[in-house]
């Protein structure tokens, strides 16, 4: 199931958004060695990994919303909505600096 982020953006600066707050989010999130792997204009495969377990997932970026959408591995899956909820927090922020 992809838990949706609606935006007001526009293509374009959606994407560069999306790239600012990854890029932030492994940054901020070091720890967990999140990575960002764009495989087309919309689409990247993102992952971490959490008590030596991974987890992966992909951000897709169209004009008026991100879709995430996190696998996650049956024994973290208490943990699946705090995941989502502090990238979609991440993405908030720098939609709201963008606006």
């Amino acid at each position: 199931m992809k838990h949706q982020v609606p935006h007001a953006l526009g293509q374009e600066k959606a994407k560069q958004v999306a790239i600012q707050a990854l890029s932030s989010y492994q940054k901020k999130f070091a720890e967990y060695a999140p990575r960002v792997d764009w495989i087309s204009d919309s689409h990247a495969n993102i992952g971490f990994s959490v008590k030596g377990l991974k987890l992966s997932g992909a951000i897709e970026v169209f004009a008026d919303t991100f879709a995430l959408d996190l696998d996650v591995p049956f024994i973290l899956r208490p943990f699946r909505g705090k995941a989502l909820a502090v990238i979609e927090e991440e993405i908030r922020s720098w939609i709201s600096k963008a606006e």
